[in-house]
């Protein structure tokens, strides 16, 4: 399949808050895919970022239907790339996320991109917080017919004392981007969410509800969701198999822009490929 050449177009899609998700649609051009997956980005990424086209590519050439996007307030914008909504990405919550990725889900299940077609099958990928998204979904989501998670969060609180005590004193707290060399707010609504809906994002009791094959990904020498996690999530999941990737790190040696594929990074594809043959 590695020659198969893919279909690539752009849309935009509005949920009942009323801010914009922009998204990617790949399919294989020389066939109409029964089978579909949504790919959701994690912490200060985008469906643009260093892998994931070369990972959505890979899964459209593979015969899926694939839609990844931004989330409505990762910060982004309609420059796709670079963050110039840091009020955006400030307000921007983990409850909001989850909407956003049931919203894309159930389009992708109606047949939105499809030309109303719907899919037999619908998989969910997710990278870093964005796993830990596509788990809770996953466990919610009837639809949902197979699973792949690379670097998961297993928790979604990863906040140390000085931004609780930002967020108490002035209402705001600031991560920086080393990559663009940005200081990025977060505002309160972030952990206000985390307390009032800590039922729901429990990542590892969203795990133990996962009814469907699940691949978990893992980089062993991952520095900023170490390995432990996903041994955690794997066994919570009573349908989760654990692939932990020798050497390699939280994006699999992968950056942005993409410089060339890495080993780690083919490996991590293959067995997402391999996973959801057998499963959608």
């Amino acid at each position: 399949m590695a020659g198969t050449p893919v279909k690539h177009h752009r849309v935009e899609t509005t949920p009942p808050h009323g801010d914009v998700i922009r998204a990617d649609i790949r399919l294989p051009s020389r066939s109409d895919p029964d089978t579909a997956v949504v790919v959701a980005h994690g912490f200060k990424g985008f469906k643009d970022w260093g892998f994931l086209p070369h990972l959505c590519e890979s899964l459209a050439r593979d015969g899926h239907m694939v839609v990844s996007f931004n989330f409505s307030l990762n910060g982004t914008g309609p420059g796709l790339v670079d963050f110039t909504n840091l009020d955006a990405f400030g307000r921007n919550t983990l409850s909001r996320e989850l909407d956003d990725l049931r919203w894309m889900a159930d389009r992708t299940l109606a047949g939105e991109w499809s030309g109303g077609r719907p899919p037999a099958a619908l998989g969910l990928l997710g990278h870093s917080r964005g796993g830990g998204g596509a788990i809770v979904t996953a466990a919610e989501h009837p639809g949902v017919s197979a699973l792949v998670t690379w670097a998961a969060v297993s928790t979604f609180r990863r906040w140390g004392e000085e931004h609780v005590r930002d967020w108490k004193t002035r209402g705001v707290t600031y991560v920086d981007n080393a990559r663009t060399g940005q200081r990025m707010p977060l505002y309160r609504d972030l952990w206000d969410d985390l307390r009032e809906n800590a039922a729901r994002l429990d990542v590892v009791a969203a795990a133990a509800r996962v009814q469907v094959p699940w691949l978990v990904v893992h980089g062993e020498e991952d520095a900023t969701v170490p390995v432990g996690e996903a041994r955690r999530l794997a066994g919570a999941g009573p349908y989760a198999r654990l692939q932990v990737v020798a050497g390699s790190g939280h994006t699999f040696e992968a950056v942005h822009p993409l410089a060339g594929t890495t080993p780690g990074l083919e490996a991590a594809v293959e067995a997402t490929l391999h996973h959801y043959r057998g499963t959608l």
